[in-house]
């Protein structure tokens, strides 16, 4: 089951229902490294490769760095945070991530155990790696249930 919600501080939830779990939810949660930190993020795990500008490690509460989840350096750089390379984006990075089951199911492990609170540095909301990242969990989880 897949269940998504946005609300007024651009926090993204999805609740995906691993594998042969039907009752038990994992909730992730994505959000700007910048806002501020709350107890109700649970785990807070930084998903960009590079070290947010201007953040201290004490002030970005950051409990795990997953820089391999990272979309690769040359990705980021054709992206460039230009939203009609999204798309290509989305395609470019879902390969990545395919080619990293074994991040992935750290994460999902990880989101298993507590509330997952994805962190991203980008300025844009709508196009960046989290978003991208809980799109392609969502769709995996999609295609994970109807193979059931």
């Amino acid at each position: 089951m897949i269940d998504k919600a946005i609300n007024s501080s651009n926090k993204v939830a999805v609740k995906l229902a691993p594998r042969g779990k039907q009752h038990r939810h994992i909730e992730i949660w994505i959000k700007r490294v910048y806002a501020p930190p709350k107890r109700s993020d649970g785990l807070r795990v930084l998903i960009d490769g590079l070290w947010p500008r201007g953040m201290s490690k004490d002030t970005a509460h950051v409990d795990l760095w997953l820089k391999a989840i990272a979309p690769s350096a040359s990705l980021r750089r054709w992206f460039d945070h230009r939203p009609e390379r999204w798309t290509g984006f989305l395609q470019r990075y879902r390969k990545e991530l395919h080619a990293n089951r074994r991040v992935i199911a750290e994460l999902l492990a990880q989101a298993s155990r507590s509330r997952l609170t994805l962190l991203y540095s980008a300025r844009d909301t709508e196009h960046n790696n989290a978003v991208a990242l809980v799109r392609y969990l969502a769709a995996r989880q999609r295609r994970t249930k109807k193979g059931t």
